[in-house]
């Protein structure tokens, strides 16, 4: 079995020329062969129409025109002869003939009959004594098809040796960029990204090309947030795992006074704590890229879920002394979604602004009408650009670290994949309080 692109072509190109040949061939014989007949049948209805102009000239029988009945058989033409009395003469076969034409019948006859197995040209007319017919089997000139094949067969051989030659060119100019791109991909799995393959050729090997280009550049993209995002969560990693560290030896060691060892011990709570919200955040977004990734889609009120959260936020916004603001309609709002991804969405999204929110600031949980929710804040907002790429992986942690409250900068990504994978929308832009808004948009 043929597998390159230029060996199908060439084998295509063969196909495609030797089938051409084959069916102009056939088109060709049966064309010459009617023409042949036709032209016959015109040739012996002038003979007939010759001899008949003759006969009525001399008022005389055919008996008396026999030189020309003589020529007339060795051209192979029958001559059949009706007296008045319907005395039929001639070859049995080409009388048969005549016959089954009707052309004993006296009047003009132009037919082709097949009698015996043989086809026959019946051409009859009257005569000032009678009637007559000529009556001839045509035959195909054996030299001539001979030279009808042999033309065939040289246009095929012609056609094939052109055909193989396009197919090679063709061919190769097919492959030429194809296999560059191959080895550009190829030399891309070793892990090169700097490598790209010129757009050129047909539409649809540029096509190619450009979408290999497009591969490298995405994969490029993401194996450098990623580079970004290992580097950023093993700094987080090592802060904690670092304090941790000293304290567990100082306590170790004995050099931490009785009196100091309660607040050590919630250093070393709070440190940890920080290590399982960072590790519980990575296991999230494994989750969430994961194929086996499950909701429990079931009939929800909206409303309800926005005042259990509300129950919840409303406490711990009160406790940091931040004005916690809640608009949610009286009735239910049925929608089709995971109640528990839903929920873990919000609290995301409640922390992520509480955390920003400066004490007796706004932080609002707001149900507009239909199944659109949101979450604003009073905090120092974000720029234009911030809002762009508020949901990729640690983008904002690494742009504010140190500047303002951050978390483990997987908390948006996170929200992001929950709304995503319930088949809804988020976005982020300015919030009316002066920080920043962010819309969950749920499908129907």
């Amino acid at each position: 079995m043929i597998r390159s692109l230029a060996g199908r072509v060439i084998i295509v190109c063969l196909a495609v020329a030797g089938i051409s040949a084959l069916v102009a061939g056939f088109v060709l014989f049966r064309l010459v062969s009617t023409t042949s007949l036709d032209v016959t049948k015109r040739v012996l209805a002038n003979q007939a129409d010759v001899l008949a102009a003759q006969l009525f000239e001399t008022d005389g029988a055919l008996s008396g025109r026999r030189r020309v009945v003589d020529i007339l058989e060795r051209q192979g033409i029958s001559v059949v002869a009706v007296s008045q009395r319907g005395v039929v003469i001639g070859d049995v076969n080409a009388v048969a003939a005549a016959k089954q034409a009707k052309a004993v019948d006296g009047g003009t006859v132009s037919e082709t009959v097949d009698s015996g197995g043989r086809t026959y040209l019946v051409e009859a007319r009257d005569a000032p004594r009678g009637s007559f017919a000529l009556v001839l089997q045509p035959s195909a000139d054996r030299s001539t098809i001979r030279r009808l094949i042999g033309n065939i067969l040289f246009a095929l051989g012609i056609g094939l040796v052109v055909a193989a030659v396009a197919g090679i060119v063709l061919g190769r100019l097919l492959a030429r960029p194809l296999r560059r791109t191959a080895q550009v991909a190829h030399t891309m799995r070793t892990g090169r990204r700097d490598l790209r393959v010129p757009v050129e050729g047909p539409r649809e090997v540029a096509d190619v090309a450009g979408s290999v280009n497009s591969l490298a550049d995405a994969l490029q993209r993401s194996e450098s947030r990623q580079r970004d995002f290992l580097l950023s969560v093993s700094h987080e990693l090592r802060t904690p795992l670092t304090a941790v560290r000293g304290f567990a030896e100082s306590l170790a060691d004995g050099v931490v006074p009785p009196d100091q060892a309660a607040e050590v011990g919630r250093t070393i709570e709070n440190e940890a704590q920080r290590l399982e919200r960072l590790v519980g955040d990575l296991l999230d977004l494994a989750r969430l890229s994961a194929d086996d990734f499950r909701l429990d889609i079931a009939p929800v009120d909206l409303s309800g879920v926005v005042r259990e959260t509300a129950d919840v936020w409303s406490v711990r916004c009160a406790r940091e002394g931040v004005d916690f603001r809640l608009t949610n309609p009286d009735h239910p709002v049925g929608v089709h979604t995971d109640p528990r991804r839903l929920r873990q969405a919000l609290d995301g999204l409640m922390e992520n602004a509480l955390r920003v929110t400066p004490s007796g600031r706004p932080i609002v949980l707001a149900h507009l009408p239909g199944r659109v929710l949101q979450v604003r804040d009073g905090g120092p907002g974000l720029s234009e650009e911030d809002y762009r790429i508020a949901f990729d992986r640690g983008a904002l942690h690494r742009r504010y670290q140190g500047i303002r409250p951050v978390g483990t900068g997987l908390g948006l990504a996170i929200v992001h994949g929950l709304v995503t994978r319930m088949g809804g929308r988020i976005d982020a832009g300015p919030a009316p309080e002066g920080g920043a808004c962010f819309t969950i948009t749920l499908p129907g």
